[in-house]
């Protein structure tokens, strides 16, 4: 039996990569799909699955971007020992010798110059392989490979090599046609609705909603639609056990878990030109009937009656010339004139300007958009004033 097939059999280990401050909402998923036991890292989530379990996360984990599968580990002492252990792997048996393949690799020893190199040398480990065992080597391919392989060493010179079950990153779902100038990547933009505790029971806003990712997300997220539904192409499609059944089962059952929401997604923003974008987004997802777009100052809005939940990610004064001082507090009066009783979420890696909102939050949580760190900040909307509203509640 090759190599991958029977390390795949039964239950196996996978590395769920993810965003900082989005860990345990990735646990909650986790379980939430059946997986009874998980493991928190910084930035990762690991668990034992069998491929099953693969093939559902892939398609409905919203806050991952990677799943990793490790199936080799070692120590290493120097360049040629990373050289002949990677070597020693048979990975003829993992993927023919005709299909591409890269590497990724995180490097913190301190064995080498240049973090770089370590994936050099197992390039050239792997097509040294098939060379003598094939009279073949496979090409390298690192804008679209079929086999993605992940070398992890750390500061112990421990290495951990993986199979990428998932090729490009979780966060391409495959909608996005169009982005404007700052947008917000698909899992992160799902983190923040599931840290927001929306219950789906009230209309969803986006005030400043650009191309739509917010949005895009929360309809997803209301109508139980997975993630990932609409992408081509996942990395274990092209792995030598792959089994089409068990993923069209996979998928069948997920569309079948589809439900209808009730209550309303509203997009607000006052650029014609990015609002253009979302709604080509809108129509990628297949939710044209799901959400409704209105190009309009956010201050001109007049929002529903019965009150829902904002989730918002404003521009944050990083591009030259652009003051946000004034937009924030803008922001801030809007929700006490317009909002009483929502609940309003904001982020922003801009804490001067927050500080312009005029509004105490009741939660503040540290995200990063990117490379920026961003506070992810929680308004809650009272009829009159805070102590009012505690004395109406004891």
């Amino acid at each position: 039996m090759p190599y991958l097939c029977k390390m795949l059999e039964n239950e196996f280990k996978i590395v769920a990569k993810t965003s900082f401050g989005l860990e345990d909402i990735l646990i909650k998923e986790l379980q939430q799909l059946g997986v009874h036991q998980a493991e928190k890292g910084i930035r990762l989530v690991s668990f034992t699955a069998n491929k099953e379990m693969l093939y559902k996360a892939n398609l409905w984990l919203r806050t991952a971007n990677r799943l990793l599968v490790p199936f080799r580990q070692f120590h290493i002492k120097n360049t040629e020992d990373l050289y002949q252990k990677i070597k020693q792997i048979p990975w003829e048996t993992i993927f023919d010798v005709d299909q591409t393949f890269a590497i990724d690799s995180t490097v913190t020893t301190t064995l080498f110059n240049h973090t770089k190199f370590p994936a050099l040398k197992a390039k050239d480990a792997i097509a040294d392989r098939f060379r003598e065992k094939l009279d073949k080597r496979p090409n390298v391919d690192t804008e679209s490979p079929n086999i993605r392989i992940n070398l992890h060493i750390g500061f112990d010179n421990n290495c951990t090599v993986s199979l990428d079950s998932s090729g490009d990153p979780l966060f391409k779902r495959g909608y996005r046609d169009s982005r404007s100038t700052a947008p917000i990547k698909e899992d992160l933009a799902a983190g923040m609705i599931l840290l927001s505790d929306w219950d789906k029971n009230s209309d969803f806003l986006d005030l400043f909603c650009g191309s739509g990712t917010i949005l895009i997300e929360a309809a997803m997220i209301a109508c139980n639609i997975p993630p990932n539904i609409n992408r081509g192409e996942f990395g274990f499609f092209n792995w030598k056990n792959f089994d089409e059944a068990l993923f069209d089962k996979v998928v069948e059952e997920a569309l079948a878990d589809e439900i209808d929401f009730k209550h309303k997604i509203i997009g607000v923003d006052i650029d014609g030109r990015v609002l253009g974008m979302s709604r080509a987004n809108i129509k990628a997802a297949g939710l044209t009937n799901k959400i409704e777009l209105h190009l309009k100052d956010f201050q001109d809005f007049i929002p529903p009656t019965e009150p829902g939940i904002i989730i918002s990610n404003p521009p944050y004064g990083e591009r030259i010339g652009e003051n946000v001082d004034e937009l924030y507090e803008k922001f801030g009066n809007n929700l006490k004139e317009k909002y009483a009783n929502w609940n309003a979420w904001f982020i922003s890696s801009n804490n001067e300007a927050l500080k312009k909102v005029g509004l105490r939050p009741s939660q503040k949580i540290k995200l990063f958009n990117g490379s920026l760190e961003c506070r992810f900040m929680k308004y809650e909307m009272y009829k009159g004033t805070k102590k009012i509203h505690k004395l109406q509640h004891d």
